[in-house]
Formats: structure tokens, C-alpha cells, sequence
């Protein structure tokens, strides 16, 4: 046995027997945080990606101060209050059009488990009781929890380990033609989709899937036709289509929603991360009328059981209304466009960097850019070595990525970019 860490913090995803004590953050500030001792660094992921203002915001910092003087916490069962209800009008008002019902919860893995339920009750009150499994696709990731766990990727995701545990979901083949692919390059990855719903489609209450990105499972980038196409097939079948957009929400993919590129509208969508701007906790998932509709009824069954603690938590929920308000504000849109070019031209156009032997693809969207390695051990080391050159950058897999906060500079996110580059060049 090795001795135990000086801190009793068990940490995330965390290998117990080789981890080092973890780094002790202070404070921070824009798109840095301070490390104990005075070390700062460049947050290249914005924690998980949701510090999308970056660290310390006035505004943000200032709401939150406002409204623990008013009111810190209440129970949403039987009770409302006024953020609570503002943040819903906002949301209505933002999402895609028809979205117009919002349950909150309080982490982006529950508000999914909430729209899966959403989706299967949906179908027993319509007297479909058999449409009871989720249809997910491969590279999926939407969360830890129990449900959540069962739609992620069972190949190359995290969680084989509970395969027994787990309930049994079909899965359809990842898209693969790429975000700006034509619609004839996007009609394979539809006819596979065809193909499971032909299959099991009476069994299925709900498809889901991450817009455009599917994050955690690999940063997969694929096309809005593919979007289009799946709306289309949910309508044949009578399955909803459910948006995990815990990621790609606020921005992320280069407007405010990745449903806004294809002009679709989702029976469910599900937000989180940017949601607060990452300053608490709190996640929503909005339904259409139809969706709505169908748990108004005179029966037991026509509740929807479900009721996080804090859910519609009066803190969350204003500082959710402060982060938009500065997103729209402060144009983040036209800001996330400038961060884009800036990583096409440094990342996707770097042809020296292309034709490295341990890089397999560079894919840009949005904020987001990825380096694909071949194997996991070309990424072997460089969290340390970034942070020796005053980046905090941490890979999935083998997945090289940024997700910067939307306040970084031209500078700084060149600079981000100069490290992830230099990994592979300067070796």
C-alpha cells in the first residue's frame, strides 16, 4: 500500500495508487486560476467547461452576493419564487422555438435522468407502455449516474466495469461525416440510424444525443443534416429526440445552442454547465407542449416523480439569469467567432502539426478544438509539462483539447494553442 494523501478528498477519475496530491487552487481571476504558493495558470478547459465568463466575474460574484441576502434556498414543491421563475421565461425565450416547459435539477447527469424518465412516462400516459429503452450512439457520453451511465459509449467509454449493473439500451453507429459535410455525405450515418429504429423502434422511447459535439466520448464533430435527419426519423417512428446539450449549450459550438444550426427543435433538451456561467450547480431540462401535455391527466401516474433538493435553487438560478444577460450583453457570440479563427489558423491549418506521426486528426468547432493522438500514451505527461509552461491542460483519452473560457484573449488562447502544438513539435 502506498501512504495516504495528505487530503481526505477522494478525487474524480483518479487512479488511487500513482495519483499526486492535487494542486491547491486559491483563487483566480478572467481565464487564470492561483495556485497555493503563488503558481498561476491558463485554464485551457474552464473547468469542465463551464467557466465560460472565466473566474471572478463582478457581475456574477455580485449576484450571487445580492440574492444570498434575499434568499438563500427554498423547496420548489408547492412553492415558487421569483429567479426561479424569471430564469424559465429566459430559457423559453432563448431555446428553440416550442420548448416551452422547464424542470430544473442540479447537475447536468441529473437533468438527463430527467428527460429519460420524462421520455418513458411520456409513452405510458400516450398508452405505450413497450417504448420503454433509450436509443443512444456510439462515442456517447451523458453522465455518471446509474441511467446515464447505461446511454454512454459501452465500448470505449468509462463505464464497463458496471456493465452487469447496468440496464441494456440499443445503440445506433456514431455519425462520422463531419460538421461541414453535404447532405449526400451525411445519408450513411442516417441510413445506420434508419436501420436500429426500423429494428427497435417499438421498444424505444426517446434518442438521444449530444448536437454536433458528443464531448467526453472523443470530441466527435458531425453535421447538422445528420440533426435534421435524426428529427425527421424520430417523427416516422414516434420516438422523441432528446438534446443533451450540457456541453454544447451557451455557445460552445459557435451559437447559442447547437440545435440553432440546424434549425431543429428537440422534444426535450437538456442544459447545464454553461448554464451559471460554472459559478453553481444547476441544470434544466426544457420540453416541448407535446411533451407537456401528455402529464395532464386525472390518474396517480400523470405526476412527474421527480424532485432534486435543490432544484430551482434561488442562488442558481440568479446567477443563471446574470450569465446570460452578460453572454447577450457583451456579444460572446461575436467573441466565440473571433476564438474560433483563431484556432483554424493555428490548429486546423498547421500543416507541420497535421502530419505528425502521433497525430491522427485536428478538428476545430465552435470554441472547441481537439487533437486526436493515435494512442494514449502520446499524451503520456503532458498536464505536467503544460503546466511548466503555465497551461492548465488536462486530455481525455487521447484527446488533446481546449475549451476555453469565451473572455480569453487572442493572446492567451494562442498561447494555449503554442502548448498543445509543442507537445508534439517540440519532442
Amino acid at each position: 500500500m502506498t501512504a495516504p494523501l495528505s487530503s481526505p478528498v477522494w478525487h474524480p477519475y483518479a487512479h488511487l495508487k500513482t495519483q499526486r496530491p492535487a494542486p491547491k487552487v486559491v483563487g483566480g481571476e478572467g481565464p487564470r486560476f492561483t495556485l497555493e504558493g503563488g503558481e498561476t495558470l491558463l485554464d485551457a478547459t474552464c473547468s469542465w467547461w463551464c467557466m465560460i465568463h472565466g473566474y471572478a466575474h463582478p457581475r456574477l460574484v455580485a449576484a450571487i452576493r445580492e440574492q444570498a441576502g434575499e434568499l438563500c434556498h427554498v423547496m420548489l414543491g408547492g412553492l415558487t419564487h421569483e429567479p426561479a421563475d424569471r430564469l424559465a421565461r429566459e430559457l423559453v425565450r432563448i431555446t428553440p422555438e416550442g420548448l416551452n416547459h422547464v424542470f430544473y435539477s442540479d447537475s447536468g447527469s441529473v437533468g438527463m435522468e430527467v428527460a429519460m424518465k420524462m421520455a418513458v412516462q411520456y409513452h405510458q400516459l400516450r398508452g405505450r407502455p413497450g417504448k420503454h429503452r433509450l436509443l443512444s450512439l456510439m462515442k456517447a457520453y451523458h453522465g455518471d449516474t446509474a441511467g446515464c451511465m447505461a446511454v454512454c459509449d459501452p465500448e470505449e467509454g468509462m463505464h464497463s466495469l458496471f456493465a452487469g449493473y447496468l440496464p441494456r439500451h440499443p445503440f445506433a453507429p456514431a455519425p462520422t461525416a463531419p460538421f461541414d459535410a453535404e447532405p449526400e455525405a451525411v445519408s450513411a450515418d442516417l441510413a445506420a440510424l434508419r436501420e436500429v429504429l426500423e429494428r427497435h423502434h417499438h421498444e424505444i422511447a426517446a434518442i438521444l444525443m449530444e448536437p454536433l459535439l458528443q464531448a467526453a466520448g472523443g470530441l466527435n464533430m458531425t453535421s447538422p443534416h445528420y440533426l435534421r435527419g435524426a428529427r425527421a426519423l424520430c417523427d416516422e417512428f414516434d420516438v422523441l429526440l432528446v438534446f443533451d446539450e450540457v456541453a454544447t449549450g451557451f455557445g460552445r459550438t459557435g451559437r447559442m445552442f447547437a440545435a440553432d444550426h440546424a434549425d431543429v427543435t428537440p422534444d426535450i433538451m437538456v442544459l447545464s454547465k454553461g448554464l451559471t456561467g460554472g459559478y453553481l450547480g444547476h441544470a434544466a431540462t426544457l420540453a416541448t407542449d407535446r411533451v407537456h401535455e401528455a402529464f395532464i391527466g386525472d390518474s396517480e401516474m400523470h405526476a412527474f416523480m421527480h424532485g432534486p433538493t435543490f432544484m430551482g435553487n434561488p442562488l442558481a438560478c440568479r446567477v443563471a439569469l446574470e450569465s446570460l444577460a452578460v453572454f447577450e450583453e457583451e456579444d460572446y457570440l461575436g467573441r466565440i467567432a473571433a476564438l474560433n479563427r483563431v484556432l483554424r489558423e493555428t490548429l486546423l491549418d498547421d500543416e507541420v502539426l497535421a502530419a505528425h506521426p502521433a497525430v491522427a486528426d485536428i478538428r476545430v468547432l465552435g470554441a472547441t478544438a481537439v487533437i486526436e493522438a493515435h494512442d494514449t500514451s502520446d499524451l503520456a505527461g503532458v498536464a505536467g509539462w503544460a503546466r511548466e509552461q503555465g497551461v492548465w491542460l488536462r486530455p481525455i483519452g487521447r484527446w488533446l483539447y481546449t475549451m476555453p473560457a469565451y473572455i480569453t484573449t487572442e493572446a492567451d488562447l494562442r498561447r494555449i494553442t503554442d502548448v498543445m502544438k509543442g507537445w508534439f513539435l517540440a519532442r
